[in-house]
């Protein structure tokens, strides 16, 4: 019978007040029965008041026999009783008992002989109701059972996180018998999995009662020590009936192929999300080092801590390459970012920087074969490899390089380069997901670097032409002091169509020629030199300037339905005044000695090659020391501001005393033409002077 209450708190005593359900006599409700000799009731518990339906008033001094066995089980109870007497032997059995109200029940017995302090012998009859006990027997079996097949590992941790009790399932989960469990911690048991972290959580159960569920683990076991594990672990409180806390119960379940898929495509997402970054942000000019630059912006840090692209120097001159065995590879270094410039950079090319690299360097293998090179784990022969020289190679080992992987760069067949990645500060090496995405990323990023390529040897055939036909005037000429610039576009398609001319005459006469032949790029330019020989031609005859214009609008018409836009001036300084004719083109500005520039009011007539419209000649008074300034529209037309408005401020621009002339075309330039502007720039400045000068 149960007397026991909860541990007292303090004091000298126990607390009093009812005894609660504690344990599993309570659950049981075991019955006591205490008899004499002569099988009369001495003693007879509460939980045998309850079985039996008798009091205890009523139980004390009436043979037991009569008021708990069955009438036909009497002999038999009567003969057992008799042998515990004599021979001190227990018995257990079970058989129906009588209760008061005249029911039955099958009761579970167990009896033994006591003896007192004077040797008297009595006997204890321990009684329980059958269906209590099998329901029990059920309830551990099955619980037994559970926990003994489970496919999820089991533990009990005491109140000190300590293993108490290990099921099969947790022992091939971690590879270690049960009994190697008991007594250690979690630490101790499995020291490469992340023990703080299940330890805090097993602390806040015990503390709050409340369970921890799902809560991730990835590690290292016994049970496979060579590859990385993931667990889903819940841990639950457990206490006893009085509430007090014995400990946590811990299940653990592998997940490791579910994480691995989980894995797999978070990697496949992050591939996808790169690789459409990469289609955004790759290719937005046709300028080869922005583009370059772009892709190693794409690359670092997503793939990589530190990427180079380069590419052959053949390739970059506009011709194809090709390497033999022990050729060595020219290469020509773009662009490179790092996410630690301070220890990286040093190591690498810096952009624009063409080296040679040797035939066992591995570049120079990804070049050759247009195969990437992966090393996952890189020791000081890979770097001797990878780096340019010795130096280089001491600098990536300070900076910590520990994997490397080159990619070709491949478009329309031909090899053009390489994308050069490393890792320092990721520790993960390069595995074949990592070679997946770099070579889609150098497989959409070779398209845009070949057609960037392409497109800056186009603009500079186009620029070396336009160069090629702009005079190389000298400064002063018998009346005119002269500066001109000539401002190339930012794309190669725009290449072309501008020029300007100063073309001595006799008698100290200049003339001024300023043109714009629409169109681009090289059909533009050659279209500028045809009219340019020709304006020379026809100044050499002292044509007056409508009639000259209207020769050239002649010779344009045949020229494969060209249009150009022009302005040709004739100065003669001692009569101190210019002969202007206008094509279409925007009238030159006048700054005169005290006065406000202006722009000269011409008839604006139409541009060369329309034809059918005769040109005027415009007489303009030029004092030494005024200036004329002719410009083509690429100096003062953008897509968003008005004309009119970018005309006064070129005006307000040259109102400026006492600058040189070289010093206001870079003002001009530098003010009014916009970066964004994809039109090239012809300006012009002449200043009157007194012949002799």
């Amino acid at each position: 019978m149960n007397t026991a209450g909860p541990a007292p708190a303090g004091g000298d005593g126990p607390e009093g007040g009812p005894v609660r359900p504690s344990g599993l006599l309570d659950v049981l409700r075991v019955a006591s029965v205490v008899l004499d000799i002569e099988g009369r009731v001495t003693l007879w518990s509460p939980q045998a008041e309850e079985l039996f339906g008798y009091s205890a008033q009523e139980a004390l001094g009436q043979y037991a026999a009569r008021i708990m066995v069955h009438e036909q089980h009497l002999d038999l109870v009567i003969k057992l009783f008799a042998d515990v007497m004599r021979t001190g032997r227990s018995w257990a059995g079970a058989f129906p008992i009588r209760r008061k109200d005249g029911g039955t029940r099958l009761v579970e017995f167990r009896n033994m002989r006591l003896l007192d302090g004077q040797g008297e012998v009595y006997a204890l009859g321990l009684a329980v109701d059958q269906s209590t006990v099998r329901r029990l027997e059920q309830d551990v079996a099955l619980s037994t059972r559970i926990v003994a097949q489970s496919p999820i590992g089991l533990a009990v941790l005491d109140d000190d996180l300590r293993y108490v009790s290990v099921n099969p399932a947790l022992e091939q989960i971690n590879g270690i018998p049960a009994e190697q469990h008991l007594g250690r911690t979690i630490r101790e048991v499995l020291p490469l999995v992340d023990a703080d972290a299940i330890e805090a959580a097993a602390r806040q159960v015990l503390d709050t009662g409340r369970p921890a569920i799902d809560r991730a683990m990835t590690g290292r076991t016994a049970a496979d020590p060579d590859e990385d594990r993931a667990w889903s672990v819940s841990l639950y409180r457990l206490e006893n009936a009085l509430g007090t806390v014995l400990g946590v119960a811990v299940s653990v379940v592998d997940i490791t192929e579910q994480h691995r898929a989980n894995t797999e495509a978070e990697t496949a997402r992050r591939r996808l999300a790169v690789i459409a970054d990469a289609s955004a942000r790759i290719g937005t000019t046709l300028e080869l080092d922005r583009t370059a630059g772009e892709l190693a912006d794409v690359a670092v840090p997503e793939l990589a801590d530190a990427a180079a692209v380069d590419l052959l120097d053949a390739v970059v001159r506009g011709r194809r390459s090709t390497l033999g065995p022990a050729e060595p590879a020219l290469i020509r270094a773009l662009a490179v970012r790092s996410v630690d410039t301070s220890d990286m950079l040093p190591a690498a090319d810096p952009p624009g920087k063409v080296t040679r690299y040797a035939p066992d360097r591995l570049i120079t293998e990804c070049v050759r074969t247009g195969l990437p090179v992966m090393v996952p784990q890189t020791k000081d022969d890979d770097l001797a490899r990878i780096a340019r020289s010795p130096e280089a190679a001491e600098q990536l080992a300070r900076a910590g390089v520990h994997s490397y992987m080159a990619v070709p760069l491949i478009a329309r067949g031909e090899v053009l380069g390489a994308l050069d990645l490393t890792r320092t500060r990721n520790p993960r090496p390069f595995d074949e997901d990592d070679l997946l995405l770099a070579r889609e990323l150098a497989s959409r990023a070779a398209v845009q670097i070949d057609n960037a390529r392409w497109y800056q040897n186009a603009r500079d055939t186009a620029l070396t032409l336009q160069r090629s036909l702009l005079p190389s005037h000298p400064p002063v000429t018998g009346g005119l002091e002269v500066a001109s610039r000539y401002q190339p576009a930012g794309a190669t398609s725009e290449v072309g169509g501008d020029w300007f001319d100063v073309i001595p005459l006799g008698d100290d006469r200049t003339a001024l020629v300023v043109g714009d032949v629409m169109g681009s790029g090289i059909p533009a330019a050659a279209t500028m030199g045809r009219l340019r020989t020709a304006t020379h031609t026809l100044a050499s005859l002292g044509l007056d300037p409508a009639v000259l214009l209207d020769h050239l609008d002649r010779i344009t018409g045949g020229l494969d339905q060209a249009i150009a836009t022009c302005v040709y001036a004739v100065h003669d300084p001692r009569a101190r005044q210019c002969l202007i004719a206008n094509a279409g083109h925007l009238p030159p500005a006048r700054v005169r000695v005290g006065h406000a520039p202006e722009l000269l009011d011409l008839p604006t007539g139409v541009p060369l090659g329309v034809g059918g419209v005769a040109f005027s000649t415009t007489t303009v008074e030029l004092e030494p020391g005024d200036r004329l300034v002719f410009y083509t529209d690429g100096l003062v037309e953008t897509r968003r501001d008005p004309l009119d408005e970018r005309l006064d401020r070129l005006l307000t621009l040259l109102d400026c005393p006492g600058q040189s002339l070289e010093e206001v075309c870079d003002l001009l330039l530098r003010t009014l033409h916009k970066p964004d502007n994809f039109d090239d720039v012809a300006l012009l400045i002449a200043e009157a002077r007194t012949p002799g000068d």
